[in-house]
């Protein structure tokens, strides 16, 4: 009885409704026709996420993770990588909703392709429920990606086509192999070797870190042609399929799947290529470049699944403070309380439509039609972005735990496995260190700190409410002053103060799209910039300290 009133209790959830920030994203980005059909598809999808895919993510965590089959009943080396049921009915499910392929093909009920926005609408909902899952998803959609914008038609045909699956056949995930021991991070030490056969070529060598390993039907992996020079500069990308036309393996094997902290859903393996036959895809000399490109994308996708733990931690959090007694009365009712989730509620709103301004001028780009000043831009905010959502997952998880108490700590709830699905999120796609250097190199190179600060400038000129603006500004000011520093630093000293300078920018330009929500939304959104710019800028001893307590209602 118990199980059936949990399920019940559940069945009532759905993860888009009364997600009013998203929603007025999708009002102020869709046309009608779109916005119709997204509104539809989205409160189906947000209620499957909230419970079917949800129940299913907590089996696949505890019980049912992907195991690796590495020989047959022959003793035939297959490299298959087993999943349960429920995991297989989330792929079809998920992938026949559009969020990979209506990005690279036309909606049908619409006859236009669909969008980057859309995409990642549904994956932020997937991510509340299954962000280990989101991980395939976010490979499959790299993949779309680059055999989209550089493969030729040959490939497109026998590659993209099942990669844009949305139910009407046969369904190839994708993964994107770039990881190998000696080099990790540093790409440019990659050793995996091509050789030329024919037309094509063979792949010889390992990948360490492999995601979606045995699950995927096309790789694009890294791999250096012989005679290429050292660095990232002589990597070549290829199409690597998981298995031949007559269906064996492709001359490849997963030698173990990792025993992960968390995202268990997700099978990361170290890949050995034996002769694995690879389709150059592109300009061999491009490689990296293309890949960088693909990092990009996913590196949005991690920001996207973080704030999808962010709001399911938060969901969690004020679910527990109203039904909780303690000491006489809702933990809802205490201030300390109140003051925390008001908190982490304006921090969300910012952060997700903060995320969803940085999609719009990606889509841009991506589009082909941005300025140069736009494309250094785009980069530089994903790189902050990504930084400082996966931070505020894992502080989310935790501050749901803690509003828990012990039962936070508990599996039968789902904050365990938030907080050790977030972890990930700050590794995966470049960790902080890595996004630092990424700074430096945008500022050293491009200047991208002008870039930056002009356009902020430039934003904060057209909002009119004075006392809120003035905050903002006063802060770029400082910001402007310490970014022209950091220009004019050696290479260790840039090094050592990065991170803390993206932490800033990021702050900087949540800021200004808090206030711009504020001043063309008001109402609760001026509340929630109120809130989120006093607890950014350390401001709450200005004013009513209490303001979180008394905004309670009317923003968590």
């Amino acid at each position: 009885m118990k199980v059936l009133q949990d399920v019940t209790e559940q069945t009532a959830r759905n993860f888009f409704q009364d997600n009013q920030t998203l929603q007025i994203i999708l009002e102020t980005t869709l046309d009608a026709d779109f916005l119709d059909f997204a509104n539809r598809e989205l409160t189906v999808f947000g209620e499957l996420c909230a419970n079917d895919i949800d129940l299913r993510a907590k089996h696949t965590d505890r019980e049912g993770e992907p195991k690796l089959k590495r020989y047959d009943k022959y003793g035939e080396e297959v490299s298959e990588v087993w999943v349960n049921d429920g995991y297989k009915k989330t792929i079809q499910e998920t992938y026949d909703t559009g969020i990979v392929g209506y990005v690279h093909k036309e909606i049908p009920a619409l006859g236009v392709k669909g969008n980057y926005t859309y995409s990642f609408s549904q994956g932020y909902l997937l991510a509340h429920a299954e962000p280990g899952f989101y991980c395939p998803v976010t490979l499959t959609m790299a993949t779309a990606y680059l055999l989209d914008h550089y493969a030729d038609e040959a490939l497109k045909e026998r590659f993209l086509t099942p990669v844009c699956s949305t139910g009407e056949g046969p369904l190839f995930e994708g993964a994107t192999f770039l990881t190998e021991r000696q080099g990790g991070s540093d790409v440019g030490a990659n050793v995996v070797k091509a050789i030329k056969e024919g037309k094509n070529y063979r792949l010889y060598g390992e990948k360490y870190f492999a995601s979606n390993a045995g699950m995927c039907g096309v790789a694009m992996v890294l791999a250096r042609i012989e005679g290429a020079p050292g660095g990232s500069k002589g990597l070549t990308l290829f199409a690597v399929p998981w298995r031949k036309d007559n269906g064996e393996v492709n001359h490849l094997r997963v030698r173990r799947l990792k025993d992960k902290l968390g995202v268990r859903a997700v099978p990361s393996g170290e890949v050995e290529f034996d002769g694995a036959e690879a389709f150059v895809v592109g300009d061999p000399t491009r490689g990296f470049y293309y890949m960088m490109e693909a990092l990009n994308l996913s590196r949005i996708c991690n920001a996207v699944a973080s704030i999808g733990i962010m709001r399911r931690a938060l969901l969690e959090a004020k679910e527990y403070a109203t039904r909780r007694n303690a000491f006489g009365k809702r933990l809802a009712d205490f201030p300390m309380v109140r003051d925390t989730l008001s908190k982490l509620a304006a921090t969300l709103h910012v952060e997700v439509a903060t995320v969803f301004d940085l999609i719009g001028l990606y889509e841009k780009v991506t589009a082909g039609e941005a300025t140069e000043q736009e494309v250094i831009l785009n980069r530089l905010y994903i790189a902050i972005m990504k930084k400082e959502t996966a931070e505020q997952a894992i502080h989310f998880a935790h501050e749901a735990i803690e509003m828990h108490g012990g039962n936070g700590y508990i599996e039968d709830f789902v904050t365990p496995r938030l907080l050790r699905d977030a972890q990930v999120l700050t590794v995966w796609e470049g960790t902080a260190n890595i996004l630092g250097l990424e700074l430096i190199r945008l500022v050293n190179k491009y200047s991208a700190h002008i870039v930056f600060t002009d356009v902020m400038l430039k934003r904060l000129q057209q909002i009119t409410n004075n006392e809120q603006k003035q905050i903002v500004v006063y802060q770029l000011k400082i910001l402007t002053e310490e970014l022209s520093k950091f220009a004019n630093l050696d290479a260790d000293l840039q090094s050592f103060e990065a991170k803390k300078l993206a932490k800033k920018m990021a702050h900087v330009y949540e800021s200004v799209v808090a206030i711009e929500w504020a001043e063309k939304h008001g109402g609760r959104y001026e509340k929630l910039a109120e809130v989120y710019l006093d607890e950014v800028w350390s401001l709450r001893e200005i004013g009513d300290p209490m303001k979180t307590v008394q905004y309670f209602e009317e923003i968590v």
